[in-house]
C-alpha cells in the first residue's frame, strides 16, 4: 500500500512539473508579446511622438519593453528552477513575477488614462505646433513629425487646411507664398503648397486631428489591454506555479 502510494506521488510531481512547463511558456509567450507591442509602438509611431504635448505615449511603450524583457529572462529562470526543483530559485521566481505583474499594470494603467484624454491634448497642443512651430529655427523634429503626418493620414491641419492661415511658417518669408506646406500636396513638390485647389492639396479629406486620435486611440487600447491582460494571465501562473514541486 505505501508503494502503491509512493508511486501515485511521483506520478502526481511528474504531472505538476509537466503542467507547470506549460504554464511557464504562455508566460514567456506573454513576455514576448509585450515585449514586441512596446517596440511596435516606439519604431511604428516614434515620427508622431514630437506633436504630442506629453511623454506618457512613449513612456508606457517603454515600461512594456522593459516588462517584456524581464518576463522572458524569468521564463527562462522559472524553466531552470522546475527542472532542477531548486526551492531558491523559485522564491526568486515568484518575487520577480511580482514585480513583473506591477510593472504591467501600471504601463496598462498609463495607456488606459492617456487613452481617456488623447482627444483634449490632441485638440490644444497639435493646433498651436502647426501656427507657433512648424518651420521655425530648432524645430526641425517637430517640422519632419507634422509632414509625416500630413503625409501619412492624407490630411492638411488639425481640423482644416484652413489651420494653416495663422501659421507662422506661412507668414514668413520663408513660406515663399506657399498657402500651405508642400507636405499638404497629394503629389510633393517644390512649392506645391501655393495652390490649394482640392485636386492638388487633401482639403476635402479633412484635418489631421481626428484620424490621428483614432490612429493613437486604437494603440493605446492595445497597449492597455496587452499590459493588463498578460498580467492577470500571469498571476494566474503564479498561482499554478505555487503549488508546483519545491
Amino acid at each position: 500500500m505505501a508503494h502503491y502510494k509512493a508511486e501515485q506521488d511521483d506520478w502526481l510531481i511528474v504531472y505538476l512539473k509537466y503542467l507547470l512547463f506549460v504554464f511557464n511558456f504562455f508566460f514567456w509567450v506573454g513576455g514576448a508579446a509585450i515585449l514586441a507591442v512596446g517596440i511596435w509602438t516606439l519604431v511604428e509611431k516614434s515620427g508622431y511622438l514630437s506633436v504630442l504635448a506629453s511623454s506618457t505615449f512613449a513612456a508606457s511603450a517603454y515600461i512594456l519593453i522593459f516588462a517584456g524583457t524581464l518576463v522572458m529572462v524569468t521564463g527562462f529562470l522559472g524553466f531552470g528552477a522546475i527542472i532542477r526543483e531548486d526551492r531558491s530559485c523559485l522564491s526568486t521566481y515568484f518575487c520577480l513575477l511580482l514585480v513583473i505583474f506591477l510593472v504591467e499594470l501600471v504601463a496598462g494603467a498609463l495607456a488606459h488614462v492617456y487613452y481617456q484624454r488623447l482627444g483634449d491634448e490632441l485638440k490644444q497642443h497639435l493646433t498651436r505646433t502647426l501656427s507657433e512651430n512648424y518651420g521655425q529655427p530648432g524645430a526641425v523634429e517637430i517640422t519632419a513629425s507634422v509632414d509625416r503626418l500630413q503625409q501619412d493620414f492624407k490630411c492638411c491641419g488639425s481640423n482644416s487646411s484652413a489651420d494653416w492661415q495663422h501659421s507662422a511658417y506661412i507668414l514668413s518669408r520663408e513660406g515663399e507664398g506657399r498657402q500651405v506646406p508642400d507636405s499638404c500636396c497629394k503629389t510633393v513638390v517644390a512649392r506645391c503648397g501655393q495652390r490649394v485647389h482640392p485636386s492638388n492639396i487633401y482639403k476635402v479629406e479633412g484635418g489631421c486631428i481626428t484620424k490621428l486620435e483614432q490612429f493613437l486611440a486604437n494603440h493605446l487600447l492595445l497597449m492597455g489591454a496587452v499590459g493588463i491582460g498578460v498580467a492577470c494571465l500571469q498571476k494566474h501562473t503564479g498561482k499554478c506555479l505555487a503549488w508546483g514541486p519545491t
